[in-house]
């Protein structure tokens, strides 16, 4: 389990292709990867990814079809920026809000605008997320914890104070990018049972 509160930027350095599957090589911030082990798990932008191989400030993770498919792991070239954090710690702080790591699409960064200290993200994501996607509440972008300003069922918009605007990769992202979505836990659920007991009414 993830906060989306992001530990560090990484740099990639490899990307091996071979169909729907990637092998990526990173490049870590010291004191994010000091105590990492083989088999423990860091998201990058958002996606929960398995150390495989450990070198230095080095690690390297496979990405299958599924994380393929849906996340924008497929577009990263060498030397991108990604947004890093390790797993929580059972007796670690929580700071942000619960996070797995298993993204629920892309989205499109549409507008992007400074007010004062403020920088405001306008995304356009898949009808399919609406039900999950609420204002005010928690969402997780390339991994990052924020708040659903406004959603209309089609775009979302967010605020980025300062510190998350210089800690994490959202302000380098361009119009017309790819943005990860995970949409929040307790959305899901609720979308779920609304669903089922719908169409057990229907019955």
């Amino acid at each position: 389990m993830f906060s989306g509160i992001i530990g560090g930027i990484g740099k990639i350095r490899q990307v091996q292709t071979q169909g729907q599957a990637i092998r990526l090589s990173l490049q870590a911030p010291a004191a994010l990867i000091t105590d990492m082990k083989i088999g423990d798990s860091l998201a990058v932008n958002g996606v929960c990814l398995t150390a495989i191989a450990l070198n230095g400030r080095e690690f390297a993770a496979d990405v299958m079809p599924e994380s393929f498919r849906r996340t924008n792991l497929a577009q990263l070239r060498p030397n991108d920026p990604v947004n890093l954090e390790r797993a929580l710690p059972a007796n670690g702080r929580f700071e942000g809000h619960v996070v797995q790591g298993h993204v629920d699409g892309v989205g499109r960064l549409r507008r992007r605008w400074q007010e004062q200290t403020a920088l405001w993200l306008s995304i356009g994501y898949d009808s399919q997320l609406a039900p999950q996607i609420v204002s005010k509440g928690a969402i997780a972008l390339d991994g990052v914890s924020l708040t659903v300003v406004r959603a209309t069922g089609s775009e979302l918009t967010v605020s980025m104070i300062p510190h998350s605007q210089e800690e994490t990769i959202l302000q380098t992202k361009k119009v017309g990018q790819l943005i990860n979505i995970e949409t929040d836990i307790l959305g899901k659920y609720m979308a779920q049972l609304v669903q089922q007991h719908y169409w057990e009414q229907q019955a």
